[in-house]
């Protein structure tokens, strides 16, 4: 529920705006059980509180410390203006139900099919579309949950799935042509895509997918179209899954580079990816389940969109079939034919035997009619959302280029823009994050809780929401994530590399002169740790570690012993995480929505404005690249990767760096850059 991450479920302690609204509530609302309960914790809570000491924590040591949370005169926990009376349970479907927030086609009718008529008749001249139109798109390559300005390179998700809706009902547009080739994002961005292809087969209109090139990622989005076509010559591989793991320690010793690595987690397998040469069994324990989960998915979904046996599915799969003529006698495509046969097709669905042209309008062009113009976002009620993608920055890069992912600064005046605002019913923070710096986590964990006080705050998760960006989700009110969001990762790693024996081998020295028994902690990169700068860089990783655990056991109301057995830095898939309590909901943006609109009071059959705070503002770089400047991806990834070599100080909270073939994908243009971008800013 909305409640515990508000308010602090812990009994005593309130942010002080809220302090008005616990003097309002009634005792009477809360059974004896619970105000025993809470009786019991702020007893304790007068009486200890959590140390930075490595030592074991106890039991019951599952309180917020001091520092960020204010105590409160009454031993009694209320909830907000927004809560409900029943108790926090972090499951989906267990004790509230969660909107599903499942599209349901209404066509437009009576007044408001008029007034969208005049909107179409009034419109900019590059907005006007004749009817019979089709729609195409083409999924190929890296898909941003970022929105684009139209002189950016690339797909954006929010785009596509608008298009979708707007498709649905635009009456010019008589169906879509879907372009599928090799994509380049998490499962999750598929999983919205695929949801929202189903959504609009709602309306009655067609959607057909080519697939000139195609896995598994690529024919998952496919299955959900009505037909698929291949050409003769198409490259098809469905051959399974699999994960991978690099190990830096061999290149490290050939370098006579030593790292001294402290990861807090038996799981966090950053720290073995630079000390070890093999996986340890907990790490392959870990892939391993994630593997599974997601081919186990992939097969479920694909045999019931193409309405088979699921043992068939996998029988083909191990076959190794590649022949699209196989595929095609299996009922895995509808024909082979070519590009511009499928468009002939089309036309005479549409058009019947005439020599007229297909109208046909694609995907950056449609990308401009808005919403508003279909009667799509008349709603006086407002949702704001936030997206935040990419890893953790505290501040702004100095090196004058800007600035890709979070940068924690910039988020937070947009938190705080809306708290101050009262035009806001609820708040969406939309998460593409594996983590990145730890304090500018924490700071905007912090703001999130504060907005949470005053309106209703949901998390909604993308391909990956883990360590640092699950530190930011848990914040909030309501988690909500895909069944393949990869999340959790609640650990830490921080460490530096011993490089003394490569000054010796390229004749290079260096000299400190330090005051202070632990001044050259950080500056003595030249040799190993003393024992008691080891003991201390131990602690201050056990200290970061605690710190994130226990506020995650506050905010998912669960005692630290109980977070404990879910977080050592293991990553989980949406699904599992579900069942831990790590997440409340599994689904998209839609369903995040819906539950805003229940915990803001709004009715569910009425509409919102949902109000993106986070609109492209395209640089000169985009508008060059737009342009066909191909240089400027050369340099953004270099500034990018400089970027994370001057932050890579400090303890990270950071998901390992996982690679799935045929999964995940590299987000850079160049796979070397990016592994080693990866391992670089691991450190």
């Amino acid at each position: 529920h909305y409640f515990p991450r508000q308010t602090g479920k812990f009994a005593g302690f309130f942010f002080p705006s809220l302090f008005a609204a616990v003097k309002r509530q009634s005792v009477t609302e809360m059974s004896r059980g619970r105000i025993a309960v809470h009786r019991l914790r702020y007893a304790y809570a007068a009486s200890s509180s959590i140390t930075a000491s490595s030592s074991a924590v106890t039991r019951f040591q599952f309180q917020c410390p001091q520092q960020y949370l204010t105590r409160a005169s009454l031993p009694f926990h209320f909830h907000s203006r927004y809560s409900s009376s029943v108790p926090k349970q972090a499951l989906h479907g267990g004790v509230e139900n969660y909107p599903s927030g499942d599209f349901d086609f209404k066509p437009l009718a009576g007044w408001k099919k008029f007034i969208v008529k005049l909107k179409m008749l009034t419109a900019l001249p590059w907005h006007r579309l004749r009817y019979g139109t089709v729609l195409t798109i083409k999924l190929r390559g890296q898909i941003s949950d970022q929105l684009k300005s139209r002189f950016s390179r690339g797909l954006s998700l929010p785009q596509i799935c608008d298009n979708f809706l707007k498709a649905a009902y635009d009456p010019r547009i008589s169906g879509i042509y879907l372009h599928i080739d090799i994509l380049n994002c998490g499962w999750a961005k598929v999983e919205e895509i695929r949801r929202h292809i189903f959504n609009f087969r709602k309306s009655g209109k067609f959607i057909v997918a080519y697939v000139p090139s195609c896995r598994e990622k690529e024919y998952y989005i496919a299955s959900a179209c009505e037909e698929i076509y291949a050409p003769p010559s198409a490259y098809f591989s469905l051959f399974g899954l699999t994960v991978q793991a690099p190990f830096f320690r061999g290149v490290l010793e050939n370098l006579g580079i030593e790292p001294e690595v402290e990861r807090i987690g038996k799981y966090k397998s950053v720290g073995d990816q630079l000390t070890r040469r093999t996986m340890s069994e907990d790490h392959h324990e870990m892939l391993t389940a994630l593997l599974d989960n997601i081919y186990t998915h992939w097969l479920d979904n694909v045999s019931a969109a193409r309405g088979k046996k699921r043992e068939d599915i996998e029988n083909f799969i191990n076959k190794g079939v590649y022949q699209v003529e196989t595929l095609k006698e299996e009922g895995f495509i509808s024909d082979i034919i070519y590009d511009d046969e499928v468009i002939t097709r089309l036309k005479e669905r549409l058009q019947g035997k005439t020599k007229k042209n297909l109208p046909m309008v694609d995907y950056r062009k449609y990308s401009g009619v808005r919403k508003s113009t279909l009667g799509l976002s008349d709603g006086k009620d407002l949702i704001a959302v936030i997206r935040a993608s990419g890893s953790i920055r505290r501040i702004e890069s100095p090196l004058g280029a800007r600035s890709s992912g979070i940068i924690g600064e910039k988020l937070i005046e947009k938190i705080r823009s809306i708290r101050e605002s009262n035009k806001y019913k609820a708040a969406i923070i939309r998460i593409d994050s594996p983590g990145g710096d730890a304090l500018a986590s924490d700071l905007m964990w912090r703001e999130i809780r504060l907005l949470a006080a005053s309106k209703p705050v949901i998390a909604s998760m993308s391909d990956v929401a883990a360590s640092g960006g699950y530190y930011m989700a848990m914040g909030a009110g309501v988690i909500v994530a895909e069944n393949l969001t990869l999340t959790g990762s609640i650990g830490v790693v921080t460490g530096k590399l011993n490089l003394g024996k490569l000054y010796e081998k390229i004749g290079f020295n260096k000299e400190i002169i330090s005051r202070g028994r632990y001044a050259e902690l950080r500056a003595a990169e030249q040799r190993s740790f003393r024992p008691d700068e080891a003991e201390l860089f131990s602690r201050s990783a056990q200290h970061a570690y605690k710190q994130f655990r226990d506020k995650a056991a506050f905010s998912r109301s669960m005692t630290v012993d109980k977070m404990e057995e879910v977080a050592q830095g293991r990553v989980w898939t949406g699904k599992d995480a579900a069942s831990h309590g790590l997440i409340d909901a599994i689904g998209g943006l839609s369903r995040a929505v819906a539950i805003a609109k229940l915990k803001a009071g709004i009715p569910q059959d009425r509409q919102v404005t949902v109000v993106e705070l986070s609109r492209p503002s395209p640089s000169l770089p985009e508008i060059l690249s737009g342009l066909g400047n191909s240089l400027v991806g050369v340099d953004r990834t270099l500034n990018e990767l400089l970027e994370d070599l001057t932050f890579s100080h400090g303890v990270q909270a950071r998901m390992d760096g996982i690679m799935f073939e045929k999964l995940e994908g590299y987000p850079y243009a160049n796979p070397i850059l990016a592994l080693i971008k990866d391992y670089l800013s691991s450190l």
